[in-house]
């Protein structure tokens, strides 16, 4: 099979693979989409360590399960399935037990310990494999297996009271799905960030109002998230929630912080709170929200062959929305 592997950082180069085999709880999966998340440019420039080399980057894949192990064979073949970033969890820690797997110290992640869907087939455990909601294009629906995940997390953990405001600080992939539930909720959302097009489509979804990620929004925020990946925005962020407020930040890397000012970013009983990975929960709470909501999904899509350059776009900003890459049909065999 054809796939794309990070050997060395900041390098992304395409190969010829063997066609993976599942373990005995494992499906195999023929991919047909596959978004191109933040996350996977982390792991291509060593911003995350790696924990496999080479490794085949991509957790956000939307496939067609084509074989089954012995003990997940209660999946049928043919079935659209989704294949996510959290991948396995031992089911056993005190974390596990108590609903936090998220935070399951043996977890494994799709595309940084495992081989991911910049391939042309991909495997992940049954249990951790989503059913899809129907009305969607396949390119439509990558983006909602981490990036909607992730975001949905976020939002939970801003705890944003019911009709409250809500700041959301960078707006792409995550955050223009995120806000759509956010408004589908009932809330008022402002965005902040330094890209015009963004903005420009921040409004079009339902936005309040759109502005610079250094700026401040028009009024005090009930809650805040920060999805871009820049810590200087954490103090800005803070100064802008009214009291009781929380900032929740999404991303799974983040530069440094500067110093904050107790008075001016915490007092008031103003929170700081970060996010890791997420719960099968949030995801299977996630997918069925854009079952009964449809969630629009921006997308910029790329030939499976111009993974390189989708990635070089993404961190140059060149993309607005969600990049996928997608298969040609009969690509895979």
């Amino acid at each position: 099979m054809r796939a794309w592997v990070v050997r060395t950082p900041g390098r992304i180069d395409q190969v010829d693979l063997p066609v993976p085999r599942p373990a005995a709880d494992e499906l195999l999966v023929r991919v047909r989409a596959c978004g191109v998340c933040r996350t996977d440019l982390h792991v291509r420039d060593g911003d995350l360590p790696p924990h496999r080399s080479p490794v085949v980057p991509g957790h956000e894949v939307v496939g067609e399960v084509v074989a089954a192990g012995p003990e997940a064979a209660g999946r049928r073949l043919g079935t659209l399935v989704g294949v996510p970033w959290l991948r396995r969890t031992c089911g056993r820690c005190v974390y596990c037990r108590r609903g936090q797997e998220n935070l399951c110290p043996s977890s494994e992640y799709t595309g940084w310990d495992a081989d991911g869907g910049y391939a042309e087939y991909v495997t992940v455990p049954a249990d951790y494999a989503y059913d899809l909601p129907t009305g969607y294009a396949d390119e439509e629906l990558a983006p909602l297996l981490c990036a909607g995940i992730i975001g949905y997390r976020a939002l939970r953990r801003a705890e944003l009271p019911p009709g409250g405001r809500l700041g959301i600080y960078g707006f792409g992939g995550s955050a223009h799905l995120t806000a759509q539930v956010a408004l589908a909720q009932g809330a008022v959302v402002h965005v902040l960030t330094r890209s015009a097009e963004a903005r420009a489509l921040a409004l079009e979804l339902g936005a309040a109002s759109a502005g610079d990620a250094a700026g401040r929004p028009p009024e005090p925020l009930d809650a805040a998230i920060l999805f871009a990946p820049v810590g200087d925005l954490v103090p800005v962020a803070l100064e802008a929630l009214d009291s009781g407020g929380t900032l929740s930040v999404a991303g799974i890397y983040l530069s440094d912080i500067p110093s904050l000012d107790y008075e001016r970013h915490l007092f008031r009983e103003r929170t700081l709170r970060s996010v890791t990975a997420n719960t099968r929960e949030d995801g299977r709470e996630f997918l069925a929200t854009a079952s009964t909501h449809r969630i629009r999904a921006t997308i910029t899509p790329y030939p499976f062959d111009r993974a390189d350059v989708a990635l070089n776009d993404l961190a140059a900003d060149r993309v607005n929305g969600v990049a996928v890459l997608t298969m040609p049909p009969g690509a895979a065999r």
